[in-house]
């Protein structure tokens, strides 16, 4: 037993009857190797991209607090690696090692995201950009290589062009056989009225491109590449430090539901966008932000739509005023001068500001779905999107509450172990963790296998049937695809 009473990982791993995987573990990059064989793959830009990365933080952090607040930098993480638990440390370091321990963990299989790395893809200059991904890339696939039938890591993929994403999902799938991709969300670009009034004041003010509505690229092709190459997308976006998490003081403060503001961002953004409707055979991941943030998403879509659909507008369409009935009205009970004014038809929707629309393409904001009725918005939203969600989070019962979700949905959560970072200082206590959703009542036995493995089953293998081919859950997994194939076919 484990020393709070509850069954080890290995213990508790035994009891169930399906694999466990997690869908989002990290690895703590060595940076002095990193950093030798990311001259040897990526030449002098590699290394200039690496050590402009790797002085980020701690330039923030070399900051007095009254300076932080005078140039409005944000209080970035200290001591955010384990240190007490050294195993920990080392798990997280080592690759071969982290194998070795994952049946102690209580875990069957995982995917391991980068740390250092999380942040390459969306270096701003293009050389640097491109040098770094492609030296990580390599270098992580050689870290890992020999490991694949139990873990395997994410290729990371820069996205501020088209080009520049496909090529490197083609040389990640192709040469390095990656078969999960780390997709860049929120890409920083220059206001254009301010870069051609006042150019001088133009690197100070950017916006932030979250790819799937109101870019200037078509994304299209990206899509059409991953379909091609049968590999998921996944998003590790962050929005810590920017905008209303930008505390000079507060590290905590900062780091609250950064990453469910960048996943709701994008995942909002890949809807409106229209790209589930256009590519329905492709799924979409967002870790780490959990799932809370995805059911209020889920359910403000179709609440939105009930207001702001085509045929819902025309209850506020100005068209549709009757002034003469709203004048009998306001003789009636108004004062004089608010008949007078009504009278001359001052203030009514019949003036020409009250029928402005901003010049949009289509009055109906959902006209790229195609949304014919709210079922749509379900099968289009819970049918192709799927959330990170840490073991420690009780609001990932929410997913599996059929009674509080719209039209009975169930959201597509999967379990992400986070493992390397600073909130998991006990490795070992992560699946355990996991399971008091269990003890507790919030979610039953067949919930907690759809969280643990069936959902990361049907995230990756939906778009790739061979994903989990040669590895430890090959067979449990194919089990799982019969079935929803079987379930679709009905």
């Amino acid at each position: 037993m484990s020393g709070n009473g509850h069954p080890s990982a290995r213990q508790l791993r035994s009891r169930l009857t399906h694999p466990v995987i997690d869908a989002d573990g990290h690895w703590l990059e060595y940076g002095p190797i990193m950093r030798d064989e990311f001259r040897k793959i990526g030449g002098d830009a590699a290394v200039e991209a690496y050590d402009l990365a790797s002085q980020r933080v701690p330039g923030s952090l070399k900051l007095s607090v009254a300076e932080r607040r005078r140039r409005r930098v944000g209080q970035e993480a200290f001591w955010g690696s384990p240190s007490k638990n050294v195993m920990d440390r080392a798990t997280a370091m080592l690759p071969r090692f982290f194998y070795e321990r994952l049946d102690d963990l209580g875990m069957d299989f995982s995917v391991v995201y980068p740390t250092a790395g999380l942040g390459y893809h969306r270096m701003q200059d293009t050389r640097l950009r491109r040098a770094i991904c492609r030296a990580y890339n390599v270098f992580t696939a050689d870290q890992f290589r020999g490991l694949g039938d139990r873990i395997i890591p994410a290729a990371i993929i820069p996205m501020y062009t088209p080009d520049e994403a496909i090529e490197e999902i083609e040389f990640a799938v192709k040469q390095l056989g990656y078969k999960v991709l780390m997709l860049g969300g929120l890409m920083r670009r220059p206001v254009p009225a301010l870069a051609e009034e006042h150019p001088e004041a133009s690197r100070f003010v950017e916006w932030y491109d979250v790819i799937g509505i109101d870019s200037d690229h078509d994304y299209d092709p990206v899509w059409e590449k991953c379909r091609e190459l049968r590999v998921a997308p996944s998003f590790h976006n962050g929005a810590r430090s920017i905008l209303l998490r930008n505390s000079p003081s507060n590290f905590c403060y900062n780091h609250i539901g950064h990453f469910a503001s960048a996943g709701h961002a994008v995942a909002k953004a890949i809807f409106f966008g229209g790209i589930t409707r256009r590519f329905p055979d492709l799924n979409f991941a967002f870790l780490e932000g959990g799932v809370g943030w995805a059911c209020m998403l889920y359910a403000d879509l179709i609440g939105h739509w009930e207001k702001r659909s085509r045929e819902a507008l025309e209850e506020t369409n100005p068209n549709h005023l009757d002034t003469k009935a709203l004048l009998d009205y306001v003789k009636k009970y108004g004062r004089e001068e608010v008949v007078e004014r009504v009278s001359r038809g001052e203030g009514l929707d019949g003036d020409s500001n009250s029928r402005l629309t901003g010049g949009v393409e289509d009055l109906d904001d959902y006209f790229r779905c195609k949304i014919e009725k709210k079922s749509d918005i379900r099968d289009l939203f819970v049918g192709h999107f799927y959330f990170g969600c840490e073991a420690d989070d009780p609001v990932n019962a929410w997913a599996f509450n059929s009674r509080a979700n719209p039209m009975g949905a169930r959201l597509n959560a999967i379990f992400s172990s986070d493992v390397g970072h600073f909130d998991v200082p006990d490795m070992s206590a992560v699946v355990p963790e996991a399971y008091e959703l269990v003890e507790h009542g919030l979610i039953n036995d067949d919930d907690f296998r759809d969280f643990m493995f069936a959902n990361a089953v049907r995230f990756w293998g939906e778009v790739n049937p061979d994903f989990f081919k040669g590895t430890v859950v090959e067979k449990q997994a194919a089990e799982v695809l019969a079935r929803n194939a079987t379930s679709v076919a009905r």
